[in-house]
C-alpha cells in the first residue's frame, strides 16, 4: 500500500485524537526512520523521549528476544524471575528504597496520586478524603480523567467533566505561591522539573531546591514527574540532580522501556510506597517478565553507554547551533541536555508549518503549544547529525 492509502485508512477507521505529520514510517534504525517509499529521516523527536536509546537498540532487542523465548506474561498472581532483580536495579539506579511497576506514564501518575493520598491519611493524619495535591499551571501529566482534572489546558478539559476533586493549582516556578497554597490537608506537591509539553519551560535557578525545603518543612511529599526528563535526557540520570535535591517519589516511563516496550514506575521512599496492601492497586501487565527484561537492559545501556553524559555534552552544542541561526522568526531557544525548544514569534505563522518543512528536508520533529518546536533526538546521536539537522533548520527558517 502507498502512503496516501495508509493515511486514509487511519483517518477513516481511527479516532481523530492526533494530528500527525503526513509521513508513514515503515522501518527504523538508530537515529533514522524510513517511510514507505524508502526516504530517510533523522528522528528529532524520539517519541517524546521514549526513544532515548534510539530505534531498535541491538542490546535491548536481544534482551527482549531472549526473554520472549522463555516467558512473556505471568500476571502478579505469581512471581517471575525478572521482576525482583529489576526492582533492585531500578532502586539502586535511582537511589531510592522501593518501586512500583506499571506500564504507561499516566498509570505512574495515577499510582502516585493514590500513594500520596494514602500516606496523608495513614501517616499525616489528614481527615479521610480531604487530602489535597498541589500542582502547577501549564502542567502535563497525562490525559486520564483524574489528571486532566488538574490541567489548565482547555483542550484537555472542555468536554470531559465532571472532574476529580482534591487538587490546587499554583504558578510554575513560583516557590512563594507554593508555600502560600499549603494547608494542613496538603499531601504532596506534584511537579515537572522542566515542563516539556508546555513548550520546554524552564523554572528559575534554585526553584527545585527551594521547593524541596518548603515541602520538607511543611511535611508535604515532593513528587517529581520525570517521565519525559528522566533517564539521561537533560544531561543527568534525573533532572532533579542538577539542583542536588532528593524527592520523595519519582515518576518514570518512556525511556524506561528502551524504545521497545511500555514500562513505567514510581520509585521512592518505602514509607510511602510500602503502605499499599494486596488488592489496593495493580495492573495485569505491570511488572511482567518481558517488561522487566527490557527495563533492566535499558538501564544497563544508559549507564554503560554513558547516555546522560552524551546529552550533557551534545545538548549545549545543539543549542549553540540553533541560537546561531539568524532569523527574525525565532524568539528564543531554551532547554537542558537534549531536550530543546525553539519558540517562534506568532508572526511566523505557527510551528506546525516549520515542522512540515523540516520533514521535507529529512528531519522529523513536532510542534507543541502552537509556536514551539521541540527538538529531542535520541541520546545516541552524533555531533555531525546534530549539525546536519541544525543546517536544515536554518534553511527552512530562511525560506519563511
Amino acid at each position: 500500500m502507498d502512503a496516501a492509502h495508509l493515511m486514509d485508512l487511519a483517518d477513516v477507521y481511527g479516532a481523530h485524537n492526533y494530528a500527525p505529520l503526513p509521513v508513514v514510517i515503515e522501518r527504523a534504525e538508530g537515529c533514522y526512520v524510513y517511510d514507505c517509499d524508502g526516504h530517510q529521516y533523522l528522528d528529532f523527536l524520539s517519541c517524546y523521549s521514549a526513544l532515548t536509546h534510539g530505534h531498535r537498540h541491538p542490546r535491548i532487542l536481544a534482551a527482549a528476544r531472549e526473554q520472549m523465548e522463555r516467558v512473556t506474561l505471568t500476571s502478579r498472581a505469581f512471581h517471575n524471575a525478572q521482576m525482583g532483580p529489576f526492582l533492585q536495579e531500578l532502586c539502586a539506579f535511582a537511589g531510592m528504597e522501593m518501586a512500583l511497576l506499571m506500564n504507561t506514564g499516566a498509570e505512574a501518575v495515577e499510582t502516585a496520586i493514590k500513594a500520596v493520598r494514602k500516606w496523608a491519611y495513614l501517616t499525616k493524619a489528614v481527615p479521610r478524603h480531604q487530602a489535597e495535591i498541589i500542582v502547577c499551571a501549564d502542567n502535563f501529566h497525562g490525559r486520564t480523567v483524574s489528571v486532566i482534572s488538574f490541567s489548565t489546558e482547555p483542550l484537555y478539559r472542555n468536554d470531559f467533566g465532571p472532574f476529580t476533586p482534591g487538587f490546587r493549582i499554583v504558578p510554575y516556578g513560583d516557590a512563594a505561591a507554593l508555600e502560600e497554597a499549603i494547608t494542613s490537608t496538603t499531601a504532596a506537591f506534584l511537579v515537572e522539573p522542566l515542563q516539556g509539553e508546555a513548550g520546554i519551560i524552564m523554572p528559575p535557578p534554585g526553584y527545585l531546591a527551594e521547593v524541596r525545603e518548603i515541602t520538607a518543612r511543611n511535611d508535604v511529599l515532593l513528587v517529581l514527574d520525570e517521565i519525559q526528563t528522566g533517564l539521561g535526557r537533560t544531561g543527568r540520570r534525573f533532572c532533579f540532580e542538577h539542583e542536588g535535591v532528593r524527592p520523595d517519589l519519582v515518576l518514570l516511563g518512556k525511556a524506561l522501556g528502551g524504545g521497545l516496550y511500555p514500562v513505567s514506575a514510581v520509585v521512592g521512599r518505602a514509607a510511602v510506597l510500602g503502605l499499599f496492601t494486596p488488592g489496593e492497586h495493580g495492573s495485569t501487565f505491570g511488572g511482567n517478565p518481558l517488561a522487566c527484561a527490557v527495563g533492566r537492559e535499558s538501564l544497563r545501556v544508559l549507564e554503560e553507554e554513558r547516555l546522560a553524559e552524551r546529552a550533557a555534552k551534545l545538548g549545549p552544542h545543539l543549542m549553540q547551533r540553533l541560537r546561531s541561526i539568524s532569523s527574525p522568526h525565532v524568539k528564543e531557544v531554551r532547554g537542558k541536555g537534549l531536550l530543546v525548544g525553539m519558540e517562534l514569534h506568532p508572526e511566523a505563522g505557527g510551528a506546525r508549518r516549520v515542522c512540515e518543512a523540516l520533514m521535507a528536508e529529512g528531519v522529523l520533529c513536532k510542534e507543541t503549544h502552537d509556536d514551539v518546536i521541540r527538538f529531542a533526538p535520541p541520546l545516541v546521536i552524533e555531533r555531525e547529525q546534530l549539525d546536519w539537522a541544525a543546517e536544515r533548520a536554518a534553511t527552512v527558517l530562511a525560506r519563511l
